[in-house]
């Protein structure tokens, strides 16, 4: 599984890999690669569910040691932006996914998204921090939350990761892009048209 990420890390299109190629980088034959997946969209989609567990655990731990909205969202976005920075293939990878030709791997990416805003608003309720809101509201108030951060990923990865002053822009871009979604959402009245 790391030898696509190998070969994304190298400036390669995922959605442009054969399954030679990726068999050749791993360092094994072709017909192993059909003893672990069916094809390069199976492949992806692992790769999907791997990145997604790791990132909903970092994440689950951030959200559990912090009580208050300001940090919590200055932990969290501090934790996506050094994960981001440590397994760069890995979210360039989810980057060419969201836009690439499977559409399985699509799915598979926005069906992760759709899972962080969940846990984002199950973890939200169970802090009381939006007790206002119906749950419709705040399930559109998590996944922008989540779209926010997806698309702050194009700009970390449009920066090298050695530029310190540019990463921390991102970083602090981002947190307050949250901090303006959730102070909307303190606001929100669905009641007015």
């Amino acid at each position: 599984m790391s030898a696509p990420l190998t070969l994304v890390g190298k400036g390669r299109h995922f959605a442009s890999l054969g399954i030679r190629e990726v068999t050749r980088q791993a360092g094994v034959v072709p017909t192993s690669f059909y003893r672990h997946f069916r094809n390069m969209d199976d492949l992806g989609l692992q790769l999907v569910d791997e990145l997604g567990l790791v990132l909903r655990r970092m994440m689950r731990e951030a959200r559990e040691n912090v009580l208050q909205a300001d940090k919590l969202i200055d932990e969290s976005v501090g934790i996506f932006i050094s994960h981001a920075q440590a397994n760069r293939s890995f979210f360039l990878f989810m980057a060419q996914g969201l836009a690439g030709e499977s559409r399985a791997i699509q799915e598979g990416i926005r069906s992760e998204m759709r899972y962080f805003a969940s846990e984002l608003a199950n973890d939200l309720r169970r802090l009381k921090l939006v007790d206002h809101l119906s749950d419709g509201d705040l399930e559109m108030i998590c996944d922008l939350v989540v779209r926010s951060v997806a698309f702050s990923l194009t700009d970390l990865l449009g920066v090298s990761a050695d530029d310190e002053y540019q990463v921390e822009q991102i970083r602090k871009r981002t947190t307050r892009f949250l901090q303006l979604i959730f102070v909307g959402a303190e606001h929100w009245d669905n009641r007015r048209p």
